[in-house]
């Protein structure tokens, strides 16, 4: 069964960035599609942004995540990253990694953001 690790959560102040980042046990190109979620306290996990393998398909964001995040991948090291820029408090939320192959969803373990105002 695949690993995927967070890392890269922290304490920020809004109108910050950070860069999560998604340790893949497996080769990237076996997952259909590799994609970033987060839940807030309280609240259900909602999906920001999907990543599908190369050529079958579009990047895709949330309206939320739209224009301030960018999600990417890196072959080599088996990583899936999320650039997340001009943070909010609402951004304040665990964000997991999710991969996808052959209908069998995985997640990580999730990583703690938390954005000061």
């Amino acid at each position: 069964q695949v690993q995927l690790v967070e890392s890269g959560g922290g304490l920020v102040q809004a109108g910050e960035s950070l860069t999560l980042t998604c340790t893949v046990s497996d080769r990237i190109y076996n997952f259909d599609v590799m994609s970033w979620y987060r839940q807030r306290p309280g609240e259900r996990r909602d999906w920001i942004a999907s990543l599908p393998r190369t050529g079958t398909g579009p990047t895709t964001y949330s309206d939320s995540a739209k224009g301030r995040f960018t999600i990417d991948k890196n072959y080599t090291l088996s990583t899936v990253t999320l650039q997340m820029n001009d943070l909010r408090p609402e951004d304040t939320a665990v964000y997991y990694c999710a991969s996808l192959r052959r209908g069998v969803r995985s997640w990580g373990q999730g990583t703690q953001v938390t954005v000061s105002s």
